[in-house]
């Protein structure tokens, strides 16, 4: 019973998230357990699950009296994270490129290699599941853990943001565009190749996040949600 209820409360909180971001569930917006499990069919337990997870996550606070509201995520606070996120990546792809084992940067080329083919097959999931795999081995690939800790924290903050960016099967072939310069300065153990690459890599991906809120920013909210 406690397996099915994390499977669930993940599910949701999934759900939740790609319509905070792209906002289809709008900035302020009272995220109603009652309502919310009524939607997806389940009890309140792991909807409350979910929400503890979209608070972790920066995308929604427990305001006192109000209960669990939507926060504000402008253009500036995307820009912010993936510029974050970015400088954490180069730094880790610039040590990876010099200390990176032989094993480790034949695992980073075969898991590119098959991202590329998720990514003809328009597998979204499966390119976003391989895609935290490749930036996870170039953290570790740093070999200094103190560094892979901080942005494996980063990413998990960001991840809705980069699995949302995802959606689209052009940006999947140009994501595999991207990832193909970074597997090449690894290779060829070009420190500051790998680190242009990787700043670059984010600041597309944070581009195509803010291009999709735009064509996608309805300003409707979603029929279970009760006003705050």
């Amino acid at each position: 019973m406690l397996e099915t209820r994390k499977v669930h409360s993940h599910v949701v909180a999934e759900e939740l998230e790609e319509e905070i971001i792209a906002g289809i569930i709008p900035a302020g917006s009272r995220l109603d357990e009652s309502s919310i499990a009524e939607r997806f069919g389940i009890s309140r337990t792991p909807v409350r699950e979910a929400l503890h997870i979209l608070c972790g996550r920066s995308l929604a606070e427990r305001v006192p009296y109000k209960g669990v509201l939507v926060v504000q995520i402008s253009a500036e606070r995307i820009d912010q994270m993936f510029e974050a996120m970015a400088e954490m990546e180069a730094t880790c792809g610039r040590l990876s490129s010099q200390r990176m084992t032989m094993s480790e940067r034949a695992e980073l080329e075969r898991l590119h290699q098959q991202m590329n083919a998720l990514a003809e097959a328009g597998d979204h999931g499966g390119y976003d599941t391989a895609n935290a795999a490749f930036h996870e081995l170039l953290f570790q690939g740093s070999h200094n853990s103190d560094l892979a800790g901080i942005a494996q924290a980063l990413r998990v903050k960001l991840a809705p943001f980069r699995k949302y960016q995802l959606k689209d099967t052009g940006r999947l072939k140009r994501s595999c565009i991207e990832h193909q310069q970074i597997v090449d300065a690894i290779l060829d153990q070009d420190a500051r190749a790998a680190e242009t690459a990787l700043r670059r890599h984010l600041v597309s991906a944070a581009q195509e996040v803010l291009i999709r809120r735009q064509v996608q920013d309805s300003g409707a909210s979603h029929s279970t949600l009760s006003p705050a």
